[in-house]
């Protein structure tokens, strides 16, 4: 080969080596000036771990310091599908995965194509099953599957069930506050998740030159109720007795301490368990919601979780009777020895508006036309106190406007409005229709009269602290207004006793106690008009000469005998017994009380011409039961009659819990 030849091989070599050289040196411009920043990104991805640390979700505690909400710790999974993905070629990589996906779905008991459809995500970091125990969590370590991460976790956890479900609420999979308490208080229950982040190769070996950052989590606080878990539980107790022997829709009672207005129980049936809060207890109500779309199901869910007690507004009724003659007491429009006239029906600006006994009350004094329920009397004072006046008082006791609970939702009250109320809507505001509030507000304002005529803000919390106990934050109780003097509040509790001990609320009656209150039933407001269901009623207070609990029962639409002192008041009673033993308050017995307890015997009160309602809350006061003659139709228990005789007579003596008949019209 001649030295041309050479040297022309050498010069077209070189050359190409140059043009090599120069798309390599612009390739590599290419990747690191104009997809430098991507790379780049890529390399700390890969490089960078970066770990969630759950923060723990505070307790729930009741005012005794009893948990009844608390956090479990347990384990998640997480994969890394880049890493899951691993090998060189496409088949080992499938092969990687492969095993990755069987060796998790038979230690999760999962669905394998779940498991694949998360461990290949086009995401850095996945998590694919969470809430595990230690040993299943162990298990998924122990296989030592290249890509598969755990990391502790937290789960909310209800010791108690159903237990105060509606009060407490319930949170989302990812522990936020769903309803309730877990949602009002969710900013200091949630606390400050963390992060553990580090740089490690492939094989998640730490690299030399990496750096290591750990945040820790910060705990959120705990929520300190001004529930009391005992008694708590002795109106779910005796709520769900009431519902049983009612066939009612649902109960709810409503406790409170009247100097305070700490609320010392809130419960609603039927529950839920926010352990599993999707889930009926019913096992027929869980049939059902199955069949149900996935729209229908999240309007059960939501009607399932709501609080009725604080986001409903209900009729009251005669209980708020008791509101009328306060104000009336107070304007100095009536006295105790005052005295009226029922002939049934009164005459407003045309209208005729009935009493709820189908025969007159005849002549009554103030104190007893509270403990007869007799509306032409209420109507009577309305119209003496004047319609503004009325308002005024109305917004006084706090009935048109919200209470300010600390609990979400609570409903707006609904008052006709003063300038179309006219005569006709003050009288019948007076006896307890035409306005709807819900029940906080109602107990609130009777509260009042136990509590020297001022209202207290109902409240639920009454301090955060933290995972040691230190109290973090209180929350002091806040005394709204006075809204009637001493002598009117006082005046209140003599008349609330007397409706218990004399009138229609004496199945509320305990030996030993002074007990106050009244019942109500009321039809529930439909389209143009009122339905024939019902809420019944009972609002007590105990013990009268010192008043340290109030309590409201509500029974919605229960079937059969419809009046609240044979539905609501027997439950009211059944919750005060237990609760003032427990709060250590000693019976003081009359000599009468102690007589009938040693021996055994009633006196049978008189109930001749009383109205049924009336009638079996006396009998229920003397401890006796009551058979009707002729037998009562469904007819008979939508609206009341009246006894026009009895056996045995008015003042013989009766074993306790024995029977008295009782005949009507």
């Amino acid at each position: 080969m001649t030295p041309n030849r050479i040297k022309k091989r050498l010069i077209i070599g070189f050359t190409l080596v140059c043009v090599l050289m120069s798309a390599l040196f612009v390739k590599v411009g290419y990747i690191q000036v104009v997809h430098g920043a991507e790379y780049s990104k890529l390399a700390v991805e890969q490089q960078t771990k970066d770990m969630p640390i759950s923060a723990k979700r505070g307790s729930i505690l009741d005012r005794n310091g009893e948990e009844l909400a608390s956090s479990a710790v347990c384990y998640s999974v997480w994969a890394r599908p880049a890493q899951v993905k691993s090998g060189n070629t496409d088949e080992q990589k499938e092969i990687s995965v492969n095993k990755c996906v069987d060796t998790l779905a038979e230690i999760l008991g999962m669905d394998k194509e779940e498991v694949r459809t998360l461990v290949t995500k086009e995401q850095s970091l996945v998590k694919v099953a969470k809430y595990l125990d230690k040993e299943t969590a162990d298990k998924v370590r122990d296989a030592d599957i290249y890509g598969i991460e755990i990391a502790e976790d937290v789960k909310r956890h209800y010791p108690l069930g159903d237990f105060a479900s509606q009060l407490l609420g319930s949170v989302t999979d990812d522990n936020n506050g769903l309803a309730g308490i877990e949602l009002r208080y969710n900013q200091y229950l949630s606390g400050i998740s963390g992060r553990w982040i580090k740089n490690t190769d492939r094989n998640g070996n730490r690299l030399s030159y990496g750096v290591e950052k750990y945040y820790q989590a910060e705990d959120g606080l705990n929520v300190v109720l001004t529930i009391d878990e005992i008694i708590q539980h002795y109106a779910e107790k005796s709520i769900d007795t009431v519902q049983q022997a009612t066939d009612a829709d649902k109960v709810m009672c409503l406790i409170m301490d009247p100097k305070t207005g700490d609320i010392l129980a809130m419960a609603i049936t039927p529950g839920y368990d926010p352990n599993d809060p999707r889930v009926p207890l019913d096992e027929n109500e869980a049939a059902y919601l199955d069949t149900l779309t996935d729209e229908e199901k999240l309007e059960y869910w939501n009607q399932m979780w709501r609080n009725p007690i604080v986001s409903d507004v209900y009729e009251p009724g005669s209980t708020s009777k008791l509101l009328t003659t306060a104000m009336a007491l107070e304007e100095g429009v009536t006295s105790l020895d005052d005295r009226f006239t029922c002939t049934h029906s009164y005459n407003v600006s045309g209208t005729i508006l009935n009493c709820w006994k189908s025969t007159p009350h005849g002549n009554q004094n103030l104190v007893e036309a509270v403990g007869n329920s007799c509306n032409p009397v209420f109507i009577q004072l309305a119209q003496r106190i004047g319609i503004q006046k009325f308002y005024d008082y109305l917004e006084l006791f706090g009935m048109t406007e919200r209470t300010g609970i600390d609990y979400p939702g609570e409903a707006y009250p609904i008052i006709q409005n003063i300038n179309t109320a006219g005569p006709v809507g003050l009288a019948t505001m007076s006896y307890g229709q035409g306005i709807a509030v819900n029940m906080v507000q109602q107990l609130t304002a009777i509260c009042s009269l136990g509590n020297g005529g001022k209202l207290m803000q109902p409240r639920l919390v009454k301090a955060l602290t933290d995972s040691d106990g230190n109290i973090v934050q209180e929350f002091d109780t806040v005394e709204v207004r006075q809204v009637v003097s001493e002598k009117t509040a006082s005046e209140m509790c003599l008349i609330m006793e007397s409706v218990v001990s004399e009138g229609g609320g004496g199945t509320a009656k305990i030996p030993g106690y002074r007990i106050g209150g009244k019942t109500g039933t009321a039809n529930k407001a439909a389209a143009g008009g009122y339905s024939e269901e019902t809420y019944s009623s009972f609002v007590g207070m105990a013990p009268m000469d010192d008043p340290q609990i109030a309590i409201l029962v509500v029974v919605d639409n229960p079937k059969g005998t419809k009046f609240g002192s044979q539905t609501a008041a027997p439950g009211a009673k059944m919750i005060l017994e237990d609760t003032l033993r427990y709060l250590q308050i000693m019976p003081e017995y009359t000599q009468e009380e102690l007589d009938q307890i040693n021996s055994k015997m009633s006196v049978v009160p008189d109930v001749t011409n009383t109205a049924f309602s009336t009638a079996i809350g006396i009998l229920g006061g003397a401890s006796l039961n009551y058979v009707i003659s002729p037998a009562v139709t469904e007819a008979d228990n939508e609206s009341d009659f009246t006894i026009v005789d009895q056996y045995p007579k008015a003042g013989e003596k009766l074993e306790t819990g024995g029977t008295v008949y009782i005949y009507r019209e």
